[in-house]
């Protein structure tokens, strides 16, 4: 069941409906909430619902064996107890494959020929993002940050709360837990934003990435040989906003869906491509995953604080390297990570600015350059994170640097996508100068009401059907 299919209206329809009928009743309400994101799990994934169940009861018994323990041994192996078992299946049905070829590969490699067919092992669809956050839950009780949930119904809704659950944002406990208990409400600016933010996750996925976007992104990089270099440019570019439309637009349809439901979920993009650093760039993407490992990898390694940059930069490129294959069990993830994880090396090394704010007396030119420079970076990890193999991104590279053999001859559909590209980039400079969001809601009922029916009307004519979302196979 996908966001942007009518299922989900139904079913979205009826869970907010019954859902506020219930407001008086709250352990009711929360049960048929963890009923009804149960159901929608398993219209995806089958009986894998198990591995949610199985995951909840490991972290709900650990919790409160922690909590209640003040034997440090204890409480430690009550942790890892939690970290094995929440890694176990991670690593099982996303990696195992991988990990098993690639020491086949290796073994061939040294002439020891090893016979090896692949086990065909179905990937749970969010199996990323739910027990990062579950593992996240027992290790900020035992640090002493947050207490233990005594009412399983509860901790179980947290892990499994169906907006966020399949692709995020990865939720804190310390930031959701706190509002199950309490009497929602929905007052009529809430649902306004929430409605807004429905119809922009729709038009970013339905219209931008499906329909503009994805057709010459996939035909650049599924055929390179059959386009030019500036086809292959544009094909890059049209990558770089489909990955963040479709993803932003199941972040900003999950927050919306929730708001309706009458809780909040974090913020999880912030205008990446006018990042002015490295480091700014992953305090605007995906920020749930890059805070997660900053706060649960990066600094248990010791971050900023150890005592030679030699060891820092281990810590980056660690961070990095385990950031990008949490993407995928492929080389090619682990080589985006790299490239972020030397980015950010390079940039600590020889510092500058890492903030707008650092520009502020430096003229809105050289602002713009650094956005520039650093938003064609990112590009360039784009083409490693798409290409399916070595050979692949070998053969892309060639492309765009003018080897093809096909001639691109421009299409009013190539222009319209490059059109798309240029405005999109365009509207998150115009985003972090003016925030035309809020400036949205403040519009006379009249003129919000003819923009809802030019998204309405946008959607349903620039309508491909319910196209996966990209974050589906992390």
């Amino acid at each position: 069941m996908l966001f942007n299919s009518p299922e989900y209206l139904v079913f979205f329809v009826l869970v907010f409906g019954v859902s506020w009928a219930l407001r008086g009743f709250p352990s009711l309400r929360i049960w048929v909430l963890l009923l009804a994101s149960y159901f929608f799990y398993a219209s995806n994934n089958s009986w894998l619902i198990a591995l949610i169940l199985v995951s909840t009861q490991i972290d709900f018994w650990v919790a409160k064996g922690i909590e209640d323990s003040d034997d440090p041994r204890r409480r430690r192996r009550l942790l890892l107890v939690s970290v094995c078992a929440n890694l176990g299946l991670l690593g099982f049905f996303k990696y195992f494959n991988f990990f098993v070829e690639t020491g086949v590969a290796l073994a061939g490699a040294v002439g020891a020929e090893v016979d090896y067919t692949p086990l065909k092992i179905l990937l749970p669809v969010g199996i990323s993002f739910y027990t990062f956050q579950s593992m996240s839950y027992t290790i900020d009780v035992y640090r002493g940050e947050l207490r233990a949930e005594r009412s399983w119904s509860r901790f179980a809704f947290y892990v499994a709360f169906f907006p966020q659950l399949v692709a995020g944002p990865i939720m804190r406990a310390q930031e959701f837990m706190p509002q199950i208990p309490r009497r929602p409400t929905l007052p009529l600016v809430d649902f306004e934003r929430a409605v807004a933010m429905i119809g922009r996750g729709l038009l970013k996925k339905m219209v931008l990435a499906d329909y503009f976007l994805a057709p010459y992104a996939d035909l650049a990089f599924d055929h390179p040989e059959q386009v030019g270099c500036l086809a292959a440019w544009l094909g890059l570019y049209a990558f770089t906003f489909q990955i963040y439309f479709d993803f932003s637009g199941y972040t900003d349809i999950a927050i919306g869906c929730s708001r309706l439901l009458g809780y909040h979920l974090p913020d999880n993009f912030k205008l990446p491509y006018v990042a002015v650093s490295f480091s700014d760039f992953w305090r605007r993407w995906h920020i749930s995953l890059s805070s997660w490992l900053r706060d649960y990898l990066y600094i248990p390694l010791g971050g900023n604080r150890m005592p030679s940059e030699a060891g820092i930069y281990r810590n980056l490129m660690l961070t990095m390297l385990l950031g990008g294959l949490w993407h995928g069990a492929a080389w090619h993830f682990v080589l985006w990570g790299a490239l972020h994880g030397l980015y950010l090396a390079i940039e600590r090394r020889w510092g500058g600015p890492r903030d707008a704010r650092d520009f502020a007396d430096r003229g809105p030119l050289r602002l713009f350059g650094r956005r520039l420079l650093i938003f064609h970076a990112v590009v360039l990890t784009w083409l490693v994170f798409r290409a399916q193999d070595m050979p692949h991104l070998i053969d892309l590279c060639r492309v765009l640097l003018g080897g093809g053999e096909q001639e691109t001859v421009l299409r009013g559909g190539m222009l319209l996508c490059a059109l798309v590209v240029v405005g999109s980039f365009v509207a998150q400079l115009i985003g972090a100068a003016y925030t035309p969001v809020r400036g949205f809601l403040r519009l006379p009922l009249p003129a919000r009401a003819f923009v809802y029916s030019a998204l309405v009307g946008a959607i349903a004519v620039f309508n491909k059907g319910a196209q996966p979302f990209i974050y589906f196979q992390f």
